[in-house]
Parts: structure tokens; sequence; C-alpha cells
């Protein structure tokens, strides 16, 4: 059994669309509908691609159709590119580093006055 951070909205958007397990998994290649219950129940995690397809499908964003394991990875890539914004910030490198560094620097602050925007 998956964590609850599995959980996603699948099924509800399955039933707003109307269509059957069956259906889904047909439309996304499935050779039945298991696969198609089991995400719905968190009982696995689909593949790249059939997570893509879901949102294809659906037209919705995959951190829509899937928040709880969105917002996880979101917070653990937060928290590491933090730690590696802080030892850029230590860095002592002089020269053709220390412009990678700056460089890298640079990226994290537009990245973060993006998100704000």
């Amino acid at each position: 059994m998956m964590t609850p951070q599995m959980a996603s909205y699948l099924r509800s958007h399955r039933r707003q669309s109307g269509l059957t397990q069956n259906e889904v998994a047909r439309v996304l290649g499935m050779v039945n509908e298991i696969q198609v219950s089991r995400h719905e129940r968190a009982r696995a995690h689909p593949t790249f691609l059939m997570a893509l397809a879901y949102e294809v499908l659906f037209q919705i964003p995959l951190a829509r159709l899937f928040p709880e394991p969105y917002q996880s990875v979101e917070q653990n890539v937060e928290a590491q590119l933090a730690a590696l914004r802080a030892e850029l910030e230590s860095s002592t490198a002089k020269g053709r580093p220390a412009v990678l560094v700056a460089r890298k620097l640079e990226w994290m602050t537009l990245r973060r006055s993006a998100d704000v925007a």
C-alpha cells in the first residue's frame, strides 16, 4: 500500500469526464483497467510517461492531478537547492570557477523572483 502522499485526483477527473476505468486504460494504451484502479486508489505510482498521459488526457497539470507527491518532491528539491545555494555563497572560488558560481547564484535569484511574480 502506498503512503497517503500518493493521493491523486485521477478518480474525480475520470468521473467528471464520464469515462470508465476500462476506457481510460484503453485510451492510454494499457492492457486493462487494473493499473488505472491502482493509480486512483494510490496503490501504485504511475510511470513518468503514464503520468504525462493522464495530464494530456484530462488536460490537468501533474501538480494538480498528483498534488501531494508534487509537494513532497517540490519541498525536497527546494531544500536541496537551498543547501547548494549556501554552499555556493560560501565559495572562495577565483577566476573562471568564480564566474560559474556567480552564474548559478544569479540563476537561483532569478528563479526565486519568478516564483514571486
